[in-house]
């Protein structure tokens, strides 16, 4: 199933970051380039460089130059995070090419890189729950609470699993098509953004 897969390589990918626990750490591809492992793990790293930032920038004493530098960071992250759903999106595309959809096939709300996306992210709650179940600082009321959450995403992850598996074998089965939308970002572009556009004037 893909979504084996995609779950052992982004619980891979989060220990390997969290071995060091820094935002700036070089980042190396185990996977080569032109294998879906390679997308599937350079996916969740940039999702979890991005939670680490998501963190930092909510300190409240945060020097605002750094905040405000932290914040292209992300917004850069972002970027690449969509850049590489479409890739995967892309891969799915030419693998299943060939497929005839049938008359009476449909299209699913998302495209099985955006539940994949999805799923990526669920693992990085996954991870992060544990942690807090695991802390030893913790009270056991916030033990218990966190445990009650972590239940509640391990469920989520096999029932996204589940639907992720399902769709991927219908479009490979003709039952559903696929028909990706290019994201289209109006505030990181020159010509959308008018905060931008009338700098240049």
């Amino acid at each position: 199933m893909f979504s084996d897969l995609a779950n052992k390589i982004f619980q891979d990918s989060i220990e390997k970051y969290h071995v060091i626990d820094d935002v700036d750490q070089s980042f190396e591809n185990p996977y080569p380039k032109d294998k879906v492992e390679h997308l599937l793990y350079r996916k969740n790293w940039i999702d979890t460089v991005q939670w680490h930032y998501e963190d930092i920038i909510r300190d409240p004493n945060i020097d605002p130059v750094a905040a405000l530098k932290l914040k292209r960071l992300i917004d850069a992250s972002n970027q690449d995070r969509t850049d590489t759903v479409e890739y995967i999106d892309s891969y799915f595309l030419q693998k299943y090419s060939d497929v005839q959809a049938k008359d009476s096939a449909t299209i699913n709300s998302e495209s099985p890189a955006w539940a994949i996306d999805r799923l990526s992210i669920l693992a990085l709650k996954i991870y992060h729950m544990q942690e807090e179940v695991d802390r030893k600082d913790a009270s056991e009321v916030h033990k218990a609470k966190c445990q009650n959450k972590l239940n509640v995403l391990l469920e989520q992850r096999v029932d996204l699993s589940s639907a992720i598996d399902q769709l991927i074998a219908d479009i490979e089965s003709g039952e559903k098509y696929m028909k990706v939308y290019k994201q289209m970002k109006m505030y990181n572009d020159d010509d959308l953004n008018p905060v931008l556009y009338n700098k240049n004037k």
